[in-house]
């Protein structure tokens, strides 16, 4: 099995699905919930920073920027920012008023430094902004906050302005700390992802094997099944869905033991029938043959009444008889009994003694050369030459082309005949056993094994045999036969005697 294969199956195998529906839903839980976590945490703690901070400017403006008098002077806002910053460290916070004449002063305190240009102008604008009093609205002025990050760092900016005249107030707070304190959050809620993850792929490894190994196991016993082992049973244990696919695979598996038994008995029965009669047919048909050789010897000087039939019963005897070899031979097939003879053969001078011992020299025309030697069985070599031979020169007709060639380490041996050829319906049944079709085989007498013990004994030997039909009309029986057989299949002594095609 190649590398890619093997890889493409790792990649789509159950389990490694099954960790990774696990990890997505591990990981999406846990970073929904960690980003939730994450954020109220972080409206939490910014608000509570933000209140606190807020509400104690407030508070500050009221007690000390409210008591300033009209027109402060530069010294008298720095105190009061001083002691504003100081009574509630943590923040900056910067005083302004405007004169008259426009012209502002200032007073700033805190650990940051703190000008009105780190305040936005948005900010500004609304803090200033004077509004109509109602009775939905109490003030003229309110307080207005904004977070900034100036240099990429957080700040919180408040402000407000004393309400009947007096300086607007502006609050600076550091958000570092915070941001500090979200960032550890944060970092602690992806490490405990991680360990979700981490969990939801080793739970997946435990599921995976709980639910898997009875999976694997149910398919390594249909594997087993598969290859013959027919008393393949699984071990059933609990009461869920795999249990009962486990009842189901063993009560098939019985059934198919049973039915593969009785299949096997059956086929045991009918070989062992059509061996025993063939067997029991040699004696009288032997019997009849001498009988029939001896009518054909006097069948001209009977009454010509009576000769036509005795040529027939000369002719279906030789039928018959050839009909219980063929029997016996492909009984032989069946049992796996039929061995190889094998022995250095010039393919040549086997086709010419083949043609020769027929009397078809006059309707095959050879085309081999000398000194093509192969090692194979001679005897079988000969049924399937006389079977492909003789049904081209029954069904093809004369002349009949025989070729003979060795491709790298393969003989090849083609038959053409001159005929109309095979029909394409008839092409993949002539070598099924009985096989004759009335349409293509007019004049046939034969017994329909006479191809496919051919093909038997190609096989026997690691050959094949295809049919086609040549471009130019006629049909074309190709054999192909390993030049040296004894590498493909071992040879063995054969005692049995083989049919003549």
């Amino acid at each position: 099995m190649s590398r890619a294969l093997l890889a493409g199956r790792r990649w789509t195998s159950l389990r490694l699905r099954l960790l990774i529906v696990f990890a997505l839903v591990a990981l999406t839980a846990a970073v929904s919930a960690s980003g939730i976590a994450y954020w109220l945490n972080r409206e939490a703690v910014l608000t509570r920073t933000q209140d606190a901070a807020l509400g104690d400017f407030r508070q500050e403006m009221q007690n000390r920027a409210a008591a300033l008098p009209g027109d402060p002077t530069p010294q008298e806002l720095q105190r009061t920012a001083e002691l504003m910053a100081g009574s509630a460290p943590g923040y900056s916070v910067l005083l302004v008023d405007e004169r008259k004449s426009g012209h502002k002063v200032s007073g700033s305190a805190g650990p940051d430094a703190f000008t009105l240009e780190d305040v936005p102008k948005s900010l500004q604008y609304a803090v200033n902004d004077r509004q109509k009093v109602t009775a939905a609205n109490d003030a003229e002025y309110h307080m207005y906050w904004q977070r900034t990050k100036p240099d990429g760092n957080p700040y919180l900016v408040g402000g407000t302005r004393i309400v009947g005249g007096g300086p607007t107030g502006y609050m600076y707070k550091s958000l570092a700390t915070e941001r500090d304190d979200l960032n550890a959050l944060a970092w602690s809620l992806c490490i405990a992802t991680a360990l979700a993850l981490l969990g939801s792929a080793l739970l997946a490894q435990a599921a995976a094997r709980t639910v898997l190994k009875p999976v694997q196991r149910l398919g390594d016993a249909a594997r087993r099944l598969g290859e013959g082992e027919l008393d393949t049973r699984l071990d059933v244990s609990g009461t869920d869905e795999l249990a009962d696919l486990s009842h189901t695979f063993n009560k098939t598996a019985e059934a198919l033991e049973r039915k593969v038994a009785d299949m096997s008995a059956r086929e045991e029965s009918s070989r062992r029938f059509v061996a025993d009669m063939s067997h029991e047919l040699r004696t009288p048909l032997t019997a009849l043959t001498a009988v029939t050789e001896v009518l054909e010897e006097e069948v001209d000087g009977l009454d010509p009444m009576i000769a036509p039939a005795v040529n027939l019963v000369v002719s279906e005897t030789r039928r018959l008889n050839d009909l219980v070899e063929n029997l016996m031979e492909v009984t032989r097939f069946d049992a796996g009994t039929a061995r190889l003879v094998l022995d250095d053969v010039d393919v040549a001078d086997q086709v010419t003694a083949c043609i020769d011992a027929r009397a078809w020299l006059d309707a095959v025309e050879l085309d081999a050369e000398r000194g093509i030697v192969a090692r194979l069985d001679p005897r079988r070599l000969d049924v399937i030459l006389a079977n492909l031979i003789g049904n081209a020169l029954k069904h093809g007709g004369s002349p009949v082309r025989v070729s003979v060639r060795v491709d790298a380490q393969w003989l090849v041996i083609e038959v053409a005949d001159n005929g109309p050829g095979i029909p394409e319906d008839v092409l993949p049944h002539v070598f099924d056993r009985f096989y004759k079709a009335s349409a293509s085989r007019p004049r046939s007498d034969g017994s329909g094994l006479g191809l496919s013990i051919a093909m038997e004994n190609a096989h026997i030997h690691g050959g094949d045999i295809t049919a086609a039909n040549s471009p130019g009309g006629g049909a074309l029986f190709t054999l192909r036969l390993p030049v040296d057989v004894g590498r493909v299949s071992p040879g063995g002594e054969d005692t049995d005697t083989d049919a003549d095609a």
